[in-house]
């Protein structure tokens, strides 16, 4: 049994300030749902992770990566046949970021239906999918409604980043629809304000609604009563991802039963950890490192 399972791609990432140009650059990995597995395992929770990793270099990366942070990687599934997704990403003003995303046909977009374990997904204590894996593939789309539906049969509370990936999708009428149907299953839904938008129509259901604002802070309305907080001051370094790192701070303390405010708190301060870093999840907190 664990507190939280999850499940998505995670990609190799190439980073340099010019590629064309550097003869080095930095190499690591990325992914929304490992950003919130590495967040949550450092906080003291258990994590179940589920995804499709090549046997490639990255593919073994992966594995040594969630077993070094003590993430359950027993129902990852290994493709011979498939590579891993690869992210370029070059730093041209400031922090601005341009990115290049090859992960057509990887092994993360081929997890199916039948690589969801039934019984890891109705023992935890939370599911926490993205708007990002269901739209990598028709594989990937049943994949993550197949265990949203597990989860809801078993009464498994249900956590879903609407995380938007315009690259991803055909149109924005059809990230939408997708996006909002999987908006609708959730029993805590994360949004940022730009997002908000797309899922309007499965607003008025939620119970529990929380809303990323960059530096204008974040809130969360839960049993039609909203809290607030500010954002932490702190010298950002790299924001990419860093909405996996809010959330994996909001679900800790959920998962303490922490009043909303303090859920709040909590993840802005892990998510302040995550910006400070040039890597999505390795500048990560221990709880020891939390604020008081």
């Amino acid at each position: 049994m664990s507190d939280v399972f999850t499940l998505g791609e995670v990609l190799g990432v190439i980073s340099a300030e010019r590629l064309r140009h550097d003869m080095t650059a930095r190499l690591d990995l990325e992914g929304a749902e490992l950003t919130v597995a590495v967040g949550l395992a450092r906080l003291g929770h258990s994590v179940g992770f589920l995804g499709r990793v090549s046997d490639d270099e990255i593919g073994v990366r992966t594995l040594t990566v969630l077993r070094g942070e003590g993430i359950d990687t027993g129902h990852m599934r290994v493709d011979e046949t498939a590579s891993s997704g690869i992210v370029l990403r070059q730093r041209r003003i400031g922090r601005v970021a341009h990115a290049v995303n090859y992960r057509d046909g990887s092994a993360g977009s081929r997890l199916s239906t039948g690589d969801v374990p039934a019984e890891a997904i109705q023992s935890a204590r939370i599911l926490h999918v993205t708007g990002i894996t269901p739209a990598l593939s028709g594989f990937t789309w049943s994949a993550v409604h197949h265990a949203v539906k597990l989860a809801k049969d078993a009464g498994v509370l249900v956590s879903v980043d609407v995380n938007h990936r315009a690259y991803l999708w055909e149109s924005v009428e059809e990230a939408r629809e997708g996006l909002t149907e999987l908006a609708a299953s959730a029993d805590v839904l994360f949004s940022n304000q730009d997002e908000l938008g797309l899922v309007e129509t499965a607003i008025g259901s939620l119970r529990e609604l929380v809303v990323t604002r960059g530096s204008k802070g974040a809130s969360a309305t839960v049993d039609g009563f909203r809290y607030d907080t500010q954002a932490a001051p702190v010298t950002v370094v790299d924001s990419t991802e860093v909405g996996g790192a809010f959330v994996a701070g909001y679900l800790s303390a959920l998962l303490d039963d922490s009043h909303p405010s303090d859920r709040l708190k909590r993840g802005i301060a892990v998510a302040a950890f995550a910006v400070a870093s040039a890597s999505t999840w390795q500048g990560l907190p221990n709880r020891d490192e939390l604020p008081p």
